[in-house]
């Protein structure tokens, strides 16, 4: 018997952001998500080198010794890359991404993970994750000053301590682990972890059916619970399958590749000509293929018109008529009542939809958030009124305070976080923030500032 992986992987771009900036990838021997950040057709392309760089460890496979040193070069590769992108467009600087993998080694499989996109194990019915958050929230649950529950509404839950940005030398969590007959590995970014609890994503994996009945059911419910974010999840099964005979070629082979999300879109591949991407390519959401409409038929030859004469006594005629007026007036009664009837209800509707609008108004106007104000190169940080995103083309926020505090001033992994939007409980809490900010771009003006400023000794 041979194990051997079953995936499906999917991403929405979810209800408030523009575009995808997330990306995905499942191959015979290789799982991985990225969660591109530093705003669209910055974070996508940060996305699609992460996932191109990686899967490329599918095409040409290290050594079973040499996997997890393998998988760091290539960490260090996708640095490289972005650093690349950025020396040649200076406006994508503070672009960046996460990536979360899985490398299949038959029994073992090997982790790789660089911010806060995670892995997950369900194992006889338990779910584990594999990954540790690189995130400043989770650095204070570390250190036991928050709880777990505390931590997912924490208001800088959002702030990366580790990404890979092509500014700062990073290092990935590495490790290798055991796999069974029977496990489900789950991948995601925070898009899904986010919004959906660790308990409900046990539950679907359970009882959610094959991979792609899992991976479909968790972005619903992403999609469900609001997707403020975008959402990738892929998900695998290890499978015992029959080990071919000698000289007998294989009658289960693998599964094709899937690329998922940017990295899947033509018009960002077509931005990065020296990437070479995974040769799966999805549709561009932008621009779907229609199919043609089909050819028109023969024309239906119309059927002859029947003269009939038909000779009526007038008595007949007379009670004919009178039923014809008695049955034309209740008629005409039986529309006017239905007229009121819709009437009303279009009525009822138009003021329930008014309820909903102006409890909706409420709502986005009790929101506030920390984010970006112009360009990530020359922004500045900025106090918003609302919820970051747009519905229908229109902003859903207002800018309420741009202060003369330089995003480029702060440390790489801030700036993102700025970029991406820190979410705020209300004003007085979003001025902490940027007071909180300020304190940290001062400890980058410093004679030794600290890793991670702009400029600084990594």
């Amino acid at each position: 018997m041979t194990l051997v992986l079953r995936y499906a992987a999917r991403s929405d771009v979810g209800l408030i952001r523009e575009g995808n900036e997330d990306s995905g990838y499942a191959g015979p021997a290789l799982l991985l998500v990225a969660d591109g950040m530093g705003g669209h057709a910055a974070g996508e392309l940060a996305s699609a080198i992460a996932v191109a760089t990686v899967a490329d460890l599918d095409v040409h496979p290290p050594g079973r010794a040499d996997v997890l040193s393998a998988l760091g070069q290539s960490i260090g590769e996708v640095g490289e890359r972005i650093a690349d992108v950025i020396e040649g467009e200076p406006d994508l600087t503070g672009m960046g991404t996460t990536v979360t993998g899985l490398y299949w080694l038959g029994d073992r499989v090997a982790v790789v993970h660089v911010g806060d996109s995670r892995a997950y194990l369900l194992r006889d019915g338990a779910l584990t994750q594999l990954t540790h958050d690189h995130t400043y929230v989770q650095t204070l649950v570390d250190a036991g000053r928050i709880t777990e529950a505390e931590a997912t509404i924490h208001p800088r839950r959002s702030l990366l301590m580790r990404a890979l940005d092509g500014m700062n030398t990073v290092e990935a969590d590495l490790s290798v682990r055991e796999a069974r007959d029977g496990d489900r590995y789950m991948l995601c970014t925070d898009g899904l972890s986010g919004v959906v609890d660790a308990a409900t994503i046990e539950t679907v994996l359970i009882e959610g059916g094959d991979p792609t009945g899992a991976v479909t059911r968790l972005v619903e419910l992403a999609l469900e619970n609001g997707a403020p974010d975008n959402v990738t999840v892929v998900v695998a099964d290890v499978v015992d399958v029959p080990a071919p005979a000698p000289d007998v070629p294989a009658v289960d082979e693998p599964y094709a590749p899937v690329v998922v999300g940017a990295a899947g879109e033509p018009r960002v591949r077509s931005r990065l000509p020296t990437v070479r991407f995974p040769d799966d390519a999805q549709p561009d959401p932008d621009r779907p293929d229609v199919p043609p409409p089909p050819e028109p038929g023969p024309p239906t030859a119309p059927q002859p018109l029947i003269d009939a004469e038909i000779v009526v006594p007038a008595a007949m005629q007379a009670r004919k008529q009178a039923a014809e007026d008695q049955e034309r007036d209740a008629l005409r009664s039986r529309r006017r009542r239905r007229r009121w009837g819709i009437t009303a209800i279009v009525a009822a509707v138009i003021v329930a939809v008014a309820a909903v609008m102006l409890g909706a108004y409420a709502w986005v106007n009790s929101q506030w958030y920390v984010a970006i104000n112009g360009t990530a190169g020359t922004g500045t940080v900025a106090v918003y009124q609302g919820v970051n995103g747009s519905l229908l083309g229109l902003p859903l926020s207002n800018l309420r305070n741009d202060t003369d505090l330089q995003v480029g001033t702060l440390p790489l992994l801030f700036q993102e976080s700025v970029s991406k939007g820190i979410p705020a409980t209300d004003q007085a809490d979003a001025e902490r923030i940027v007071s909180a900010l300020r304190q940290e771009a001062a400890q980058c003006q410093t004679i030794l500032p600290p890793a991670g400023c702009p400029g600084a000794p990594q």
